[in-house]
């Protein structure tokens, strides 16, 4: 379980990766090596990751389409 959520975190966090802090970009480039070496992070660069992905992913704004529709 743990494993496949570090695979969709580093897949998502990829396309903002752009958007990084340097050291946020930093940590990210590591998260993602280890990644590729089949490491499973620790519970505080685990965290650290989610954190990232909280940030960048779920609080983006979504756009309401209806308004897009409205008469004025």
């Amino acid at each position: 379980m743990r494993s496949s959520d570090q695979k969709r975190y580093i897949e998502v966090l990829t396309r903002y990766e752009k958007k990084f802090t340097p050291e946020e970009s930093k940590k990210f480039k590591m998260f993602v090596k280890r990644h590729k070496d089949d490491e499973d992070l620790d519970n505080l660069s685990f965290n650290t990751l989610k954190e990232l992905y909280t940030k960048y992913y779920v609080n983006r704004e979504k756009i309401d389409i209806n308004q897009i529709f409205k008469k004025k």
